[in-house]
């Protein structure tokens, strides 16, 4: 996926919630990507630990487990922002007009359904861990070093609920494309043709995209 946005914005509020909302999925991938980070970090203080001073890092697998979450679910708002989840794109991007958005709407609507499932579903897990009668506040805790469970377990629901807002702007960007037959809506990721795609990746890579010109 290019980090070259797709997505066109203008005036509107439907444009300018999916703004605002696109900041905090930004922060959220950000807090991902410095989770990873931190496992590269912990993995060398482990290693050189365990080599220079016969010491691993007390409980690495627990931390290893808690940043789990944040790598793989706290950018899943900020990718469907951009259209950078795996999709069908050799059969969708032969539609055209309201077939196009009306197929959009359709799959994202059912995507909709299937993540209120999960959050509520997550939620629920994350309730059975937590325990304000409990040390840490938690039913359960790692193996190795006690970590509690809960907070990464809050984390799900909240990148799943993030991930439905989403879905909603995109729904209503989609039901107007249906409503007003435009060709190019707002607050919802374009299918770009292969030569798009491909100069827009080049561009993130060198660091010159459009931007910055």
């Amino acid at each position: 996926m290019s980090g070259h946005s797709n997505v066109l914005e203008d005036g509107s509020l439907l444009s300018r919630l999916d703004r605002g909302l696109f900041k905090l999925e930004t922060i959220l991938a950000l807090v991902g990507g410095l989770a990873a980070f931190s496992l590269m970090l912990l993995a060398v203080v482990s290693v050189s630990g365990r080599n220079l001073f016969n010491q691993p890092l007390p409980g690495y697998i627990d931390w290893i487990e808690q940043a789990m979450p944040l790598i793989a679910f706290v950018g899943v708002s900020y990718t469907q922002r951009l259209g950078g989840h795996i999709r069908m794109d050799i059969l969708v991007g032969r539609l055209r007009g309201r077939t196009l958005w009306i197929t959009e709407f359709t799959t994202t609507f059912l995507m909709l359904i299937l993540m209120i499932l999960l959050v509520w579903g997550t939620w629920a897990h994350f309730q059975r861990a937590f325990d304000f009668g409990s040390p840490n506040w938690s039913r359960d805790s790692s193996l190795d070093i006690g970590l509690p469970l809960w907070p990464m377990k809050l984390v799900v629901p909240i990148a799943f609920g993030v991930l439905c807002l989403r879905m909603a702007l995109q729904l209503w960007g989609y039901g107007r494309a249906i409503v007003s037959g435009d060709t190019s809506p707002i607050a919802v990721p374009l299918i770009e043709d292969a030569a798009t795609t491909a100069a827009n990746e080049a561009a993130t890579v060198s660091g010159f995209d459009e931007e910055t010109k």
